[in-house]
């Protein structure tokens, strides 16, 4: 018997086969796409940080989905769930040089020890997009609608996807008037978050941990439940925050002019899970509600404070791969991503191979994407690896000094030409 071990891919990890890797590079290239556009500036970060830098002001929820571990100089490190702290030590570290606002964005990967789920996986890519240097509430827009810039891109209408825009101040305002103590808040925030995706029963229980009275729960979602077309009302009806207040008005005034509002809606629910939020937060969902969020994020405007630099405003949003695809799956709005080639290059078995090799070698160095069969076969058999290759034409080689045959691979018609005049076409066209 053999001692090979059959070793399989870690649970909620992926394999990208050629298929799999144009899908997440389409993915990939219309996220930069967008992002150049709305002028922002493409960054990375490393792969693992000091642990510290994701449990200073992250909170429970991240610090318990960490992989973590001790190098060999008894470091504690972790490889990063998210990279907004990454950027804001970035950021931190270059504070006085980098003109402001910093508009910034990055397509990590990210890992995370979740439970592996429908839309949820350990090991993932993820967009980021923010704004930091600005109090303005312009930038929450941009960054809203730079993500709806993205979503109208692929396809998805007002129909298919939905921003709930909710206000973080908003919430914790209200629960300090129903006498939520300031060291439970983070918790009492948490669990509201999580209340949509849990049971009653589950919540109930977090928000217990959380110190609530039975009282003050039924409050605060009394509160979070009123329907979108009285939320404006109930805002002005809440005393001591008229900054607040204003910023949720001018959001929607500049969402509005920008011409992305028919896809957003104020649900103040919305409140995430993180504890460095301080100001206006959204989540983007699918309509029909069955999906987890598609991209969330708002202002953190006390993250580069926290990690030792001053105090300055910051705002920003995420976009996971993952439920994008099964989104843009159920909607029928992904590519058709077959792989693809310009030329394959077959012989007539006549033909020596160093001429294909030549001409192949010719067709690569005008930028076109040529490839050729490893076997020596009849014509025939080379044309039908041609259109399993999707190759757009098949270039024929009879013989040194004789004219090559082009044939399109779509319509099935052939010409005739000099392999001179077939690459002198291709100079031209580069």
């Amino acid at each position: 018997m053999s001692d090979a071990k059959n070793i399989q891919s870690v649970k909620g990890t992926r394999d990208f086969y050629p298929d799999d890797m144009r899908l997440r590079n389409w993915i990939a290239d219309t996220w930069r796409e967008v992002s150049l556009r709305n002028g922002f500036e493409e960054y990375d970060a490393p792969i693992f940080e000091y642990l510290d830098l994701f449990t200073i002001k992250s909170g429970d929820e991240i610090a318990a989905q960490l992989f973590s571990f001790t190098d060999r100089g008894g470091r504690s490190l972790a490889i990063r769930p998210e990279i907004t702290p990454s950027l804001a030590r970035m950021v931190n570290a270059r504070i006085n040089a980098l003109p402001r606002p910093i508009k910034w964005f990055s397509v990590p990967r990210l890992c995370r020890a979740e439970n592996p789920q429908r839309g949820r996986l350990r090991e993932f890519f993820q967009w980021n997009v923010d704004v930091i240097g600005s109090d303005d509430v312009l930038a929450d827009a941009e960054c809203i609608y730079t993500a709806v810039d993205f979503l109208r891109q692929v396809g998805l209408t007002p129909d298919d996807v939905v921003v709930r825009i909710g206000s973080r101040p908003l919430v914790v305002h209200k629960l300090r008037q129903l006498g939520v103590a300031e060291a439970a808040m983070d918790q009492a925030l948490v669990a509201l978050d999580r209340r949509p995706k849990i049971s009653a029963e589950a919540f109930a229980e977090q928000c217990a941990k959380a110190g609530l009275s039975d009282e003050q729960v039924g409050a605060i979602c009394e509160f979070l439940d009123v329907p979108e077309t009285d939320s404006l009302q109930q805002v002005a009806a809440v005393e001591g925050m008229d900054g607040d207040r204003n910023a949720i008005l001018q959001l929607r005034t500049h969402l509005e002019a920008m011409g992305v509002w028919p896809y957003c809606r104020f649900d103040w629910h919305i409140v995430r899970g993180l504890a460095y939020y301080t100001g206006i937060v959204y989540e983007v969902f699918d309509a029909a509600g069955s999906l987890r969020a598609v991209a969330g994020g708002g202002r953190y405007d006390n993250l580069v404070e926290v990690l030792g630099g001053p105090k300055i405003g910051a705002t920003g949003f995420g976009m996971g791969d993952v439920v994008l695809a099964i989104l843009l799956k159920d909607k029928d709005k992904l590519p058709h991503t077959a792989g693809r080639l310009d030329y394959f290059v077959i012989d007539d078995r006549e033909c020596p191979l160093s001429l294909v090799l030549q001409v192949v070698s010719e067709i690569r160095k005008r930028g076109g994407q040529a490839d050729f069969s490893y076997k020596r076969q009849n014509t025939g058999k080379q044309l039908k690896e041609a259109n399993r290759r999707g190759a757009a034409a098949a270039v024929i080689v009879r013989g040194a000094g004789k004219p090559i045959g082009i044939k399109n691979l779509a319509n099935g018609n052939q010409t005739d030409q000099p392999l001179e005049d077939f690459l002198s076409l291709l100079d031209k066209t580069r």
